[in-house]
């Protein structure tokens, strides 16, 4: 099976990872510091728009293409310490061992033996938008197709059974012994026998990135890795686990991402100015309204040539966006609402913007669609989590 092929984000309710993602580490103590001698920076008045095809000529077009259409959830990473590229492969061994000992505690095992996972660490070449940039790279927790052993002429393939139990996320960390549990043996020729470099269904994924984080790398030495971006989908529980063993292992902090309506109302001006070949997807907003006994969601649609047309009667400065524009956009989407609706928009909040570009919604998820616009979408993210750090 691919290993490119992840399966969307299903959170799970007995575990969330601001749970584990708790205290202070001495690298933030040390951005305390810096942040005391520095002075705050406001949000840019103005930012480019974001340009197509800025990906570098060393990038895999597989993992790329892997990255979009899913739902991603951010957090934000204070700089890792004595990491290296060099070690990914003994990465990929210890969290392997750690995800084991935290499933089942107690349990001495021999790694991804007895529980048929796999972890893996790859760098995503060409994932950066200037060369300072560190390398971004890619995580990815694999359930294995189940081992076969030889003995003899026989060719054994041992299925187990937990009974009970429906959640791949759970089966993926249960052994032996359970209650319940039931065998099935089958008997395989040689030819049926699968192939050693087989990989198995993606569990989970993460990636970690830094498009243009200038303002972060030079506030650090050079024993920290910057990659302030993190991105994550599968359930929370295994966000939690990876997590964890992360900050313990490089002295770094992982905090859930926040975007707010302002951040919304950028990316909706940003994305709309994009130029498209053509559109997947039309333009929307998703405005929430406080009331009793739950918000009222209320959901504007546009055809995204309409919308383009109307970020284009506001735009005056060429490739940028300002705040005035960013303003003056949302204003108008709001009167032509109301002209056609009867409805004041002033007491909602806006809540999700969805793009043929990207979509992105104030609880910190965020679907990337378009791959000529993954660095331009990637680089404000960024941002959004360097501000949050600092």
């Amino acid at each position: 099976m691919d290993s490119y092929n992840a399966p969307e984000s299903t959170p799970s309710a007995s575990s969330r990872p601001e749970d584990y993602f708790i205290g202070a580490t001495p690298l933030q103590k040390r951005l305390e510091s810096v942040r005391k001698h520095s002075s705050f920076i406001p949000t840019p008045p103005r930012r480019k728009i974001p340009q197509c095809s800025q990906l570098q000529e060393d990038v895999d077009p597989q993992k790329v293409a892997f990255l979009l259409h899913k739902q991603w959830t951010l957090y934000s990473l204070t700089p890792l310490y004595k990491f290296s590229y060099s070690n990914l492969k003994e990465y990929s061994r210890l969290l392997n061992a750690f995800i084991v000992a935290e499933k089942q505690k107690g349990l001495a095992v021999e790694v991804g033996e007895d529980f048929n996972i796999k972890v893996i660490f790859s760098t995503l070449l060409g994932m950066k938008g200037a060369q300072r940039d560190p390398e971004a790279f890619l995580v990815q927790g694999l359930i294995l197709s189940p081992r076969l052993e030889y003995s003899g002429t026989i060719l054994v393939d041992c299925n187990l059974c937990l009974l009970g139990s429906s959640d791949p996320s759970t089966l993926a960390f249960q052994v032996a012994g359970t209650t319940g549990a039931c065998h099935h043996t089958r008997i395989l020729s040689k030819s049926q026998l699968p192939s050693e470099n087989r990989q198995g269904k993606v569990l989970w994924t993460g990636w970690f990135c830094c498009i243009f984080g200038d303002s972060l790398l030079e506030t650090v030495s050079e024993d920290f890795t910057c990659l302030p971006l993190f991105l994550a989908n599968g359930a929370e529980s295994n966000t939690a686990i990876i997590g964890t063993w992360f900050q313990k292992t490089f002295d770094c902090y992982f905090s859930p991402l926040a975007i707010n309506a302002f951040n919304l109302s950028w990316m909706a001006a940003m994305w709309t100015a994009c130029k498209m070949d053509h559109y997947v997807a039309t333009t929307e907003f998703l405005w929430s309204v406080p009331c009793s006994p739950q918000s009222l969601d209320i959901s504007f649609a546009i055809h995204p040539e309409d919308a383009k047309a109307l970020w284009d009667s506001v735009h005056k400065t060429p490739g940028e966006v300002t705040q005035e524009e960013v303003d003056l956009f949302m204003d108008c989407l709001y009167s032509h609402f109301h002209r056609h609706f009867k409805i004041h928009l002033s007491a909602t909040r806006l809540v999700r913007v969805s793009t043929s570009v990207a979509s992105a919604h104030t609880d910190g998820k965020i679907k990337i669609l378009c791959h000529k616009y993954l660095i331009g979408v990637l680089a404000y993210l960024t941002e959004l989590a360097i501000f949050q750090i600092e």
